[in-house]
This record gives C-alpha cells, sequence and structure tokens, in this order.
C-alpha cells in the first residue's frame, strides 16, 4: 500500500497535478516564512504547509500560519468592485468604479475643500503599500487627513522609545541575543498566542538560568514560562515602575557609569521620587512591598537584562507615560546596548513596524521624517517632484478622524487594508459617525464590518499574490514574493492606488511597472532619516533579511542599537519623569470590574482574515468573557452561561468562560469579533494626550446574568 501511495504521489508530480508555493505568514510581526503544497486529487484539492528555514523563526509556524492559505482559497472572496445599491451591494466593473470615485472625490473636494476626504490605512500593508498610500493622500488628493490602524497598537511604544533613545525600532537587539539575558521583564505581552514561534528564544533563556518576570492581570501560556509572575492591577504599571524605581535608586543598584556618561534627566527622576512612599505605591498598584522589591533587586543586580513590552502596558490613556517609565528602568540600570541588554516593543502585526515608518501615520513623512519639519518637507517633496508648500500639514489620528466625521468635517473616507468598525474603541459612535459620511470606499479581501457599511468595496490580493517588503519586529527588512497570479477581477492595493491617482490626474506622480519600483522610490525617499533604508535592495532581499537603518556606505545594517551612541542630538538617551496614574474610570457600585481586551491564539486583529480561515474559526467560533469563580459566583454567572456586559457606552452579551486564572475584579474578552459581540462597543474613547492611543486594557464596566439585562447603562 505505501509503495501505491508513493508511486500515485509521482504519478501525480508528473501530471502537474501538485504545486508547490514559497510564501511568508501574513500575520503577526515574526513574519515566519512557509512552503505550500497544493495536490488535485480527482476532484479534491488539498494545502499542506510546512514552515521553511528564516533567520528569525527559524522554521517554526504557529496554528494561525499553517491555516493561513484558508482564507485565501474561501469563495467568500470579493472578485469584483461591489458598489452599494441600496440595501444591497452589486457587481460592476473597475471602470466604473474607477469613474465613480472619480465623480465623488472630485465633487467632495470642490465643495468642502481637500481635506473633507480622509485616508485610513493598515499595518498589515506591504511598506511599498504603506510608502505609496501616504503618497496618494498628500499628492493625489492633497488632504492632511491619514492616519492607521497601528495608532492602536504601536503609538504608544513608539512616541515613548523616539523620546527616550530617539529611535523607535520594534527590538534594539537580535532576537538571538535573548538567550544571553539573565533577566528579562515580559510586561505586558502574552507572545505565547501572539508570536508564539518566538517562544523558544524564552525557552533557551530559561534553560540557560534566566530568570523571567511576567506582568499581566492575568495567568496566560507566557507567565506559565515565568519564574515570577505580577497579577498587578489593570492600568497600573506606570506606578508599579516608580515603585521599582524608588527601590533601586534608594538602594543604590543603579549603573552610575552608564548614567553620567550616556543619559540626561537621572537627578530629576531622584527628585521627583524624593516624596513616593512604597507602601502607598503598593496599595494602589495591589502588589506587595516585597515582590516589588524582589523585582526591582533582581533586575537591577542582573548582569544582563531585556525589557519587552506590548499592548497590555501600551493600550492605555497613558500608553506612552507607561512604555517611558519602563525605558527609565533600563536606563538607569545601563541595560541597553549591549548583549542581551535591551528592549522590543513586541509589534503585533504583521508590518506594524515598516508600516509606521514610511508616511500613512498623521504626523509622518517616509524614513520616519516629521511632517512638520521643514528640512524633511523640503527633502521628500523633491523626491516626488512638488513644491514643498503643496504638501499637506500634519492631520489627526484614527479615533480623531472619527470624529471629525461625527462633526462633518470629513465628508469621505477611503479605507485599505483596515477594519476601524471593529478596532476602534467606542464602536457605538464609531458606526455612527461612518453611517454619516457622503462616501465611504474600502478596500479588503471581503466584506468586512467595515464594508458593509461602505458605498464601494474594492477587491485587493492576498499575501500569497502581493509581492512586497515587510520589516518584522527585529527590524530585518525581508521580501515577500508573489506565490500566485491575483484573480482577474481582483487589483493589488498599489495597483489601485496608481490607477485611481491617474483618473484623478496625478498619474504622473505614480508611473510604477511593479513593487520594486515603488521601493526604489522609498528607498531614496527615506535615505538620511531615521528608518533609512537606502542600502536595502531587492537583490539583497533576496538572500537574506536586512536590519535597518542601513545605508550605501553601512550596508550591513545596524543589528544591535544604541551600543556608543543614542541617535539624538548630545548623543544622550532621556530619562523621563513619570508622574502615578489612576485609570480615570475607577470602578463603581453602577461599574464594579475592570474590563480589559486581548487576543487568543487563533485569531488575528479584527477576525477578517481568521474567521474566513475554517481551520481557525472552528476552534475558537465566539467571543467570551473570561471571569474568576468568585466574581461568577457573586454576580450569579454560571459556566458557559450568557452575560450580559455594559459600560457607560453600550453593552453586549457574551458567554462565560470561568477560570481562575484571572483577578477577581478583572474581566477579560478577546476583541476579534464584530457585530452585536464586538468588546469595543464597551472601551472608551479616551486617548493619550502624547499618542493618542485609546484605552482599551481598562475602562469600568457591569456584569449581569443576560436575562437580568437592563437598558438604563446603555447610552
Amino acid at each position: 500500500m505505501k509503495n501505491f501511495l508513493h508511486h500515485f504521489r509521482e504519478k501525480e508530480k508528473v501530471s502537474g497535478t501538485e504545486e508547490i508555493y514559497e510564501s511568508q505568514c501574513p500575520f503577526c510581526s515574526v513574519q515566519c516564512t512557509m512552503k505550500l503544497v497544493e495536490e488535485r486529487i480527482v476532484t479534491r484539492k488539498r494545502v499542506s504547509v510546512n514552515g521553511t528555514p528564516n533567520v528569525t523563526s527559524e522554521g517554526r509556524l504557529c496554528v494561525k500560519g499553517m491555516h493561513a492559505h484558508q482564507h485565501h482559497f474561501n469563495p467568500k472572496r470579493i472578485q469584483t468592485p461591489m458598489q452599494r445599491k441600496g440595501d444591497a451591494f452589486v457587481s460592476i466593473t473597475w471602470d466604473e468604479a474607477f469613474a465613480l470615485m472619480k465623480d465623488r472625490f472630485e465633487s467632495i473636494q470642490e465643495t468642502d475643500g481637500k481635506d473633507a476626504i480622509g485616508v485610513y490605512g493598515g499595518g498589515s500593508l506591504t511598506n511599498e503599500e504603506a510608502y505609496l498610500l501616504g503618497k496618494f493622500a498628500r499628492v493625489t488628493l492633497g488632504t492632511r487627513f491619514i492616519d492607521y490602524n497601528g495608532r492602536f497598537c504601536m503609538s504608544a511604544a513608539a512616541s515613548g522609545a523616539n523620546d527616550a533613545f530617539g529611535m523607535d525600532r520594534g527590538f534594539t537587539n537580535k532576537l538571538s541575543e535573548i538567550p544571553y539575558s539573565k533577566c528579562i521583564i515580559l510586561a505586558g505581552t502574552n507572545i505565547a498566542e501572539c508570536q508564539p514561534t518566538l517562544m523558544p528564544y524564552l525557552e533557551e533563556a530559561k534553560q540557560n538560568g534566566s530568570f523571567l518576570i511576567a506582568i499581566d492581570p492575568r495567568e496566560t501560556a507566557t507567565t506559565d514560562l515565568s519564574d515570577l509572575h505580577i497579577k498587578i492591577k489593570p492600568g497600573m504599571d506606570a506606578s508599579f515602575v516608580n515603585a521599582l524605581l524608588k527601590v533601586i535608586i534608594n538602594e543604590k543598584l543603579v549603573d552610575s557609569e552608564f548614567i553620567i556618561n550616556r543619559t540626561k534627566g537621572y537627578e530629576e527622576l531622584c527628585h521627583h521620587l524624593d516624596d513616593s512612599d512604597l507602601e502607598q505605591l503598593s496599595d494602589v498598584v495591589d502588589v506587595p512591598v516585597e515582590t516589588i522589591t524582589e523585582v526591582a533587586r533582581t533586575f537591577a543586580t542582573s548582569p544582563t537584562g531585556m525589557l519587552l513590552t506590548a499592548r497590555g502596558v501600551e493600550q492605555l490613556a497613558y500608553g506612552y507615560d507607561t512604555v517611558r517609565n519602563y525605558l527609565n528602568l533600563l536606563l538607569v540600570t545601563g541595560k541597553i546596548g549591549r548583549i542581551g541588554c535591551g528592549y522590543g516593543a513586541v509589534t503585533g502585526q504583521g508590518n506594524g513596524q515598516g508600516g509606521r515608518e514610511h508616511g500613512q501615520k498623521a504626523d509622518q513623512l517616509p524614513g520616519y521624517r516629521s511632517i512638520e519639519n521643514l528640512e524633511d518637507r523640503r527633502y521628500v517633496a523633491n523626491v516626488w517632484g512638488i513644491d514643498e508648500g503643496e504638501l499637506p500639514g500634519k492631520g489627526v489620528s484614527a479615533y480623531e478622524m472619527m470624529e471629525k466625521m461625527d462633526r462633518g468635517d470629513l465628508k469621505s473616507l477611503f479605507v485599505m487594508g483596515s477594519n476601524p468598525v471593529v478596532s476602534n474603541p467606542n464602536i457605538n459612535f464609531v458606526e455612527k459617525a461612518l453611517k454619516s459620511l457622503e462616501f465611504l470606499v474600502v478596500v479588503d479581501m471581503f466584506e468586512s464590518e467595515t464594508g458593509q457599511l461602505a458605498d464601494l468595496i474594492l477587491p485587493s490580493s492576498s499575501y500569497l499574490e502581493d509581492e512586497g517588503t515587510m520589516t518584522n519586529f527585529e527590524g530585518r527588512v525581508a521580501l515577500r514574493k508573489a506565490a500566485r497570479v491575483r484573480p482577474e477581477g481582483v487589483r493589488h492595493d498599489w495597483e489601485i492606488l496608481c490607477q485611481l491617482s491617474s483618473v484623478l490626474g496625478k498619474g504622473a506622480y505614480f508611473q510604477y511597472s511593479n513593487p520594486q519600483d515603488i521601493f526604489n522610490e522609498l528607498r531614496l525617499a527615506s535615505k538620511g532619516g531615521i528608518a533609512d533604508y537606502s542600502g536595502i535592495t531587492y537583490d539583497r532581499l533576496q538572500a537574506e533579511r536586512v536590519y535597518w537603518p542601513c545605508t550605501e556606505d553601512d550596508p550591513d545594517g545596524e543589528k544591535r542599537l544604541f551600543s556608543e551612541s543614542f541617535p539624538t542630538k548630545d548623543g544622550r538617551a532621556s530619562i523621563g519623569i513619570v508622574r502615578n496614574h489612576v485609570p480615570s474610570e475607577s470602578v463603581s457600585a453602577q461599574y464594579p470590574l475592570y474590563l480589559t481586551t486581548g487576543r487568543v491564539l487563533e485569531h488575528y486583529l479584527t477576525g477578517v482574515q481568521t474567521r474566513n480561515s475554517p481551520g481557525l474559526r472552528s476552534r475558537v467560533v465566539e467571543p467570551f468573557v473570561q471571569i474568576h469563580p468568585e466574581t461568577a459566583k457573586r454576580f450569579g454567572l454560571q459556566p458557559h452561561e450568557m452575560a450580559c456586559l455594559t459600560s457607560e457606552r453600550g453593552e453586549i452579551q457574551l458567554r462565560c468562560h470561568v477560570t481562575d486564572r484571572i483577578r477577581e475584579d478583572t474581566l477579560f474578552v478577546p476583541f476579534h469579533w464584530g457585530g452585536k459581540q464586538c468588546i469595543n462597543r464597551l472601551t472608551s474613547q479616551e486617548l493619550d494626550p502624547r499618542c493618542k492611543m485609546p484605552s482599551f486594557k481598562v475602562c469600568s464596566v457591569d456584569i449581569q446574568p443576560s436575562y437580568e439585562k437592563s437598558e438604563s447603562h446603555v447610552t
């Protein structure tokens, strides 16, 4: 029988019934590589997936990567442009779609000005498409209103690192250095479920004697690996770090030489902490003084140490301050710029790093240049062949764009690679704002929740069809080749932007034949910027992943940052003063519990791709609320029954998952679902004043059995 199957398989190969594709996972920031084998046996098709070697994940794949191809093959994929006619969508041609956009965009801008149209991007676009989207907004439309969903992912870490170090790159070191770190703090990051193929680095560190400290209100597969788990009260990390700094400074555990030679602001920090009381801080953060002292001493006295943060400490209305304080911890102990010493903001989206470097943020131009810096504006304008005065100014953040829609300032929105009706906070308001638009265009593979509100949906290509570069968590740029030809009725994102620019009279600025042409312009536009890609070429990327910054004079790229100096005017890192924060929404009699949100292993972002992958959807079919047994008992809830959650902004109903792996005062809900069970119907729209990050990770809620739900909390 075995010989027969072998003979049959060989016969299939000869007859051309087996095709092999090399590709790269479209999901998280690790960017694992893979080989897909598509076999056709009579009338049945079977796809098998295996990881392939690469320097980042070393050939590993997680369950999402193993099933990523399923959404590509899903027959629900949109194959032609779809225009809304009443309550339904009808198929139209691309010529009709471009004619419609030309008519509506020109009419709106003629009546209400160039800034009446907004552009909304995503952190899963390739570098080329993220770059082109920013150019499209500013050159073709001439609008200042562009932002992207990475605002809800990396803005706190990015702004914190830029202000502390002078540069934001996801990880300041090579991943291969993690096993050399003798103490690792994992603050608000659940790597085991969000970037699982990185876990072997932590496991190897443990085997080498590293002490792992996890800070999370919940027990997770990541905290299970730790030597010490701090089950902190939600939203209290900034104050917790102040307590750590108080111990380290009082006990003279700082790295004085590093502080004197390579930082500024230390004396001000000491003065700020003089009046801090450790007992009071302990009470506020709900962590014993003994545990605070243990963490402080362990990290400070370790010969090497690393800090990894993620959305758990960043998605707060003071996420910037929280990140800055964690970076203070690195700086006062001198744990940066050496082997086994560094910082990593564990990026969530596939191109969350590259997506924020090349111009789709409200205040940025390519190369991490500032749109408010005259020299930067002149340089990029020259690359684009326009006058500096033609470049619009700084726009507003993603959620603030929703507020402008609601006020009538924005009349139209062009969405590419994002699903804002699920990813934004305060979704009831966001839906209302989007419905108020005169013209909404959504570019996507599927009819997402945002697409359902659109006037026009444009079908885009999948990761197996769309060639381009991605920048992973490590700061390495990788080339994702197109493994398959896109369907005839589908367009690549870059093709859509080029053709739309052409019909709007700006085609001369978008003369590209392929993604490599775009990348070569990106290289020039980024040259001399913080995120300098000028030394990276497609030819090089055929063989290797390359770190940025990478220039023609230094083509190897910088693998470990800050070894000798920081990219600031004086070469020094900045230690910042961070006050003690408490959530603005405190628990009360009406809303007695904290709500925090996050991910599950099987799903990705707003679920548009993973909920259209049967192998992933079947593993976790619906959202749920994680609740402690004592809390469930207190509120009259039973395992697996439906509960009604309410906040000041709305209510939803979810099934209870009762577990003792969460604090009694806290509920957890994953955010991958839309519709009536979208958890962001409850989350707060409060924004960080520095980086405009919403407070996804903490708000106050009530929970009751669904049959006892009350309308009184709904506004």
